[in-house]
């Protein structure tokens, strides 16, 4: 239940997000962001709280754990739509990886998402977000977060 506790504290944040989506486009638009995380329910919760400032808006994470199916939901909102993301992105860890599921719509295509988290050691971490429209054959990977503690 306590698999994110690795990332309790402050980060510095280097993004890097594909322009387009599902495009085949290999161009990134990289920028910085500064994250906050707490913990909660004795690490069976966390919120983070991430700012882009060159981009003039902020996220929102919940993260939750069930104890009965030993898996977490993560859920996403940000103040340019103040609304909660559904449905949750669903999964758990294997070691120092998670993956986490769900299916979502991109522009009105429907998607498979998949967040991947790595941690990397007590001061860095990363988190992968990738669509497939295929059944999961393939994946396109289309935003990274590279988390160093500050």
């Amino acid at each position: 239940m306590n698999d994110f506790d690795f990332l309790i504290g402050t980060w510095d944040v280097a993004n890097r997000r594909l322009v387009k989506r599902l495009a085949g486009s290999d161009d990134w638009d990289e920028f910085p962001g500064r994250s906050v995380c707490t913990r909660h329910f004795g690490g069976g919760a966390n919120v983070d709280e991430i700012s882009f400032p060159t981009r003039g808006f902020s996220g929102l994470t919940v993260r939750v754990y069930d104890p009965a199916t030993r898996l977490w939901s993560i859920y996403w909102a940000d103040s340019r739509t103040g609304t909660l993301g559904l449905p949750p992105m669903v999964g758990g860890f294997d070691g120092d990886r998670g993956e986490f599921y769900a299916d979502d719509a991109h522009e009105g295509t429907p998607v498979r998402c998949r967040f991947l988290w790595t941690v990397l050691g007590a001061d860095a971490c990363r988190w992968e977000q990738a669509f497939s429209v295929d059944g999961e054959r393939t994946w396109e990977t289309n935003w990274t977060m590279d988390f160093t503690r500050a």
